[in-house]
C-alpha cells in the first residue's frame, strides 16, 4: 500500500508538472508577437551547439543576412540571446530604451569565479558617475599634457627600436593610464603594474565572450569541484582570480601609500580620496566610498590601456595595407603645421584626412567586435518581434561596421570613404558612434581614448614612415593581418619597419 501511494504521488507530480509546463508554454506562445528569426532550435539545448566558440560576430552576421533581419534570436539551455546587427536596432533598443536594456548580465565565470564583481557589480552606476566627472568631453582636456608626454616618449622609443610595436604601444597606453589613474610613473620596461593589467585583460578577453564557458549558461556548474573531469574552467578561474585581485589592490595601495607620505602625484585616485576624506566624517561611509573609488580606478586601469593599444596596432597594419593613405595624410600634415613639426589638438579641424584614418582604423578591425552584453528583465517588442524577458542582448558591432551598404568593400582599409570634397562627410556613419558601445553601458572613457588615439596617429604620421619589414635576404615580410579574437580583439605579433621621415624631422624628448 505504501508503494502504491509513492507511485501515485510520483505520477501525480509528473502529471502536474506536465500540465503546468504546457500551460506556461501555451501562455508564452499566445504572445501577440513572434520571436525574431534564427537557426532552428533543438529540444532543451536550443542553439547551444550552433553558437561558435570563436569569431561569433561573423556567424551572427551571416545568420542576420540569411534571415534578412537585423535582429535574430537564439537560445541556449533556456537562456534567450538576442543579437542586434544594425545601428538602427542598437540605437532604438540600447539607446532610446536604455532604462530597460541596462541591467547587468549574470556572468558566473567572470564575476563570481574570477572576481570581477567590482567592475560589473551593483555599484556600477556610482562608478560611471565618477568616470563621467573625470573624463567627460571637457574634463578629459586636463590630461592633454600627459598624453603629449607619453606620445613623445613613444616616438623616441619607436625610432630606437621598432622591432616590437605591440610592446611600445602597450607601454605607452599603460603609462598614460597609470599616471592619470594612480599618479604612478611606470618603469621603462618590465613594469609589474603593466604586466598585471595585461594578464588580467587577457583573461577577461577570453572569459568575457558570451558562451565561452558553459558555466555562464548553466550557473550551477560553478559549484562543481575543480577535480571533476571537464571542470578545467575552475582551475582557470582560480588562477585568473588571483591576477584580478592583485590588479585591483596593488596600484591602489601604492597610491594610498604615497598620499600618506605626502608625495603623491595628482591623479584620479588622490583627488577622489581627498574628496571622500574631506566631505565625510563617518568611518563606515568613508570605507564604502573608498571602495567605490578603488573599483572605479581598477576599471580605468584594466580597460583603458588594452583597447587603445589594439587600435594603434591596427593603425600600423592599416598603413602597411594602404601606403598611399599614409603619404596623403603626411602631405596634409606638412601643409598645415610644416614638415618636421608635430600636430596638436588645435590642428584637428584642419586635418580631415588624418581624422578619416582614425575613423577607418576604428571601423576596419574594430577592437570590440561584440559590445559588452546588455540584459532586459521584462518582455519588449521591436518591429513586430517579441524580445523575451530575461534576454541577453548583444550588439554585433562587427556587423554594423562591416555593413556593405554603409561601407562598400568593408575589408579594405580606405579612409577616403569618410571624405567628400576634401572634408569629412557627415552623411557617412561615424564608427566612433558605434565602436564605444551603446546606452548606459557606453565606454565612459571614450573621450579621452579618442583624443589620445587621434594625437598619437597624427604624431606618428608627422614624424615617421611606416613600411613593411625586409628580411635578411631582402624579401618583403608580408603581415598576416591575423588577430587574437576575444572580447578585446588585438593583432597577433607582426613585423614592420619604422624610420624617421627625413633628417629635418625634429623630435624633442619630453
Amino acid at each position: 500500500m505504501v508503494l502504491f501511494d509513492a507511485r501515485s504521488s510520483l505520477a501525480c507530480f509528473i502529471l502536474a508538472f506536465v500540465v503546468l509546463f504546457y500551460r506556461f508554454a501555451l501562455k508564452r506562445n499566445r504572445s501577440k508577437f513572434p520571436l525574431p528569426p534564427g537557426p532552428k532550435k533543438l529540444p532543451i539545448v536550443g542553439n547551444l551547439f550552433d553558437i561558435p566558440r570563436e569569431r561569433q560576430w561573423e556567424t551572427y552576421m551571416a545568420w542576420s543576412r540569411e534571415y534578412n533581419s537585423d535582429i535574430i534570436q537564439l537560445s541556449a539551455l533556456g537562456t534567450s540571446i538576442v543579437v542586434l546587427s544594425s545601428i538602427e536596432a542598437a540605437k532604438e533598443l540600447l539607446d532610446k530604451r536604455s532604462s530597460l536594456y541596462s541591467d547587468r548580465v549574470r556572468c558566473p565565470m567572470v564575476v563570481e569565479l574570477m572576481g570581477w564583481d567590482f567592475a560589473i557589480g551593483e555599484r556600477w552606476r556610482q562608478h560611471r558617475r565618477l568616470f563621467h566627472e573625470e573624463f567627460n568631453i571637457d574634463a578629459q582636456r586636463q590630461y592633454h599634457p600627459q598624453e603629449r608626454a607619453v606620445i613623445h616618449a613613444l616616438l623616441w622609443g619607436l625610432l630606437r627600436d621598432s622591432g616590437d610595436v605591440k610592446e611600445h604601444f602597450r607601454h605607452m597606453t599603460a603609462a598614460l593610464v597609470m599616471n592619470v589613474t594612480y599618479g604612478i610613473n611606470v618603469l621603462p620596461s618590465n613594469d609589474p603594474y603593466i604586466r598585471l593589467a595585461e594578464d588580467a585583460m587577457h583573461a577577461i578577453s577570453i572569459a568575457g565572450v558570451p558562451g565561452a564557458f558553459l558555466v555562464d549558461t548553466i550557473p550551477v556548474l560553478k559549484y562543481v569541484p575543480s577535480w571533476v573531469p571537464g571542470a578545467g574552467f575552475q582551475r582557470k578561474a582560480r588562477a585568473w582570480k588571483k591576477i584580478t585581485r592583485d590588479m585591483y589592490e596593488a596600484p591602489f595601495a601604492e597610491a594610498k601609500r604615497r598620499m600618506g607620505m605626502g608625495n603623491a602625484t595628482p591623479s584620479f585616485t588622490s583627488r577622489s580620496l581627498r574628496t571622500v576624506d574631506e566631505s565625510n566624517k563617518d568611518v563606515n561611509v568613508k570605507a564604502t566610498l573608498e571602495e567605490v573609488v578603488k573599483a572605479t580606478a581598477a576599471n580605468m586601469y584594466s580597460a583603458g590601456s588594452d583597447t587603445t593599444a589594439s587600435v594603434l596596432e591596427t593603425f600600423v597594419l592599416g598603413m602597411l595595407a594602404n601606403p598611399e593613405a599614409q603619404k596623403r595624410a603626411q602631405a596634409e600634415i606638412d601643409s598645415v603645421v610644416g614638415h618636421g613639426n608635430l600636430a596638436d589638438f588645435v590642428n584637428q579641424p584642419a586635418l580631415p584626412y588624418v581624422s578619416a584614418i582614425v575613423k577607418e582604423t576604428l571601423r576596419w578591425k574594430n577592437v570590440t567586435p561584440i559590445a559588452i552584453p546588455h540584459y532586459i528583465a521584462v518582455e519588449d517588442e521591436y518591429q513586430g518581434y517579441r524580445i523575451p524577458a530575461d534576454s541577453i542582448v548583444i550588439a554585433n558591432v562587427w556587423a554594423m561596421l562591416h555593413d556593405k551598404t554603409a561601407f562598400p568593400d568593408p575589408d579594405l582599409f580606405n579612409p577616403e570613404r569618410f571624405l567628400l570634397d576634401g572634408k569629412l562627410n557627415p552623411a557617412i556613419r561615424d564608427p566612433e558612434a558605434i565602436a564605444f558601445g551603446f546606452g548606459r553601458r557606453i565606454c565612459p572613457g571614450r573621450h579621452m581614448a579618442s583624443a589620445s588615439i587621434w594625437l598619437t596617429i597624427a604624431s606618428m604620421l608627422a614624424t615617421l614612415d611606416i613600411s613593411k619589414a625586409i628580411d635578411e635576404q631582402g624579401n618583403v615580410i608580408e603581415p598576416t593581418y591575423e588577430y587574437f579574437e576575444g572580447l578585446v580583439s588585438a593583432p597577433l605579433p607582426f613585423k614592420c619597419s619604422i624610420t624617421p621621415r627625413s633628417p629635418q624631422t625634429l623630435l624633442t624628448p619630453s
